[in-house]
């Protein structure tokens, strides 16, 4: 039976669906009444939709957002990591190794110079070094790395690009 992933690949989306999709977007605590009025459905067959769409795997998670200047001290820094071996039992390690440090919020597997890409969130100016110094003493194969911390953020919840 194919996953949530493949279903989603072959899902046809119609051009409702995409209004759906893109309301969702820019405002995912909008209730089921509101989001059918703004895509022309009535309020049942636009629920049905959206249950179709989290069922394919297309809708996986709706998320808040915070302003981490209001909450904290935080620092965000993304990290470029290249392993010293591409094994696949070290790359799983190191994978699982990552995923349980709480202050990474992304984590991507990348092509290029480097093997994988972070998003670390901590708090203080040397809370991604300090997360970077432990996983580098806990050996988990790690080659070299480049730390981008970031200043500011120019554009923040940019909409995907999904068409007419």
């Amino acid at each position: 039976m194919p996953g949530p992933q493949e279903k989603a690949i072959t899902m046809k989306l119609d051009r409702i669906d995409l209004k759906i999709i893109r309301r969702l977007q820019n405002e995912g605590r909008i209730s089921n009444v509101q989001l059918a009025d703004a895509v022309g459905l009535s309020a049942s067959p636009c629920l049905s939709r959206v249950k179709r769409l989290e069922a394919a795997g297309i809708i996986i998670r709706y998320e808040t957002q915070f302003d981490l200047a209001k909450l904290g001290n935080f620092v965000t820094a993304y990290v470029q990591v290249r392993l010293k071996s591409h094994r696949r039992e070290d790359a799983q390690r190191f994978e699982k190794a990552v995923a349980r440090i709480s202050e990474v919020v992304e984590f991507y597997m990348v092509n290029g110079q480097f093997d994988y890409l972070m998003k670390i969130v901590a708090i203080g100016y040397d809370g991604p070094a300090r997360i970077l110094e432990e996983m580098w003493q806990a050996d988990l194969g790690i080659q070299s790395y480049s730390v981008l911390v970031v200043s500011s953020t120019p554009i923040s919840q940019q909409t995907l690009p999904l068409g007419d």
